[in-house]
């Protein structure tokens, strides 16, 4: 019983991590594209 609940919690453990790094690059994706539309309208005339 025991062996079963710790691989569970492992289980949702590593769920919970793989949304953080999805959740991190694409905000990082998102920072990226607001930044360089900055850019590049502050380089037009």
């Amino acid at each position: 019983m025991f062996v079963k609940y710790r691989r569970f919690k492992l289980t949702i453990c590593l769920r919970v991590i793989r949304n953080a790094w999805h959740f991190y690059y694409a905000l990082r994706l998102v920072f990226k594209v607001v930044c360089g539309s900055i850019g590049i309208a502050l380089l037009t005339p």
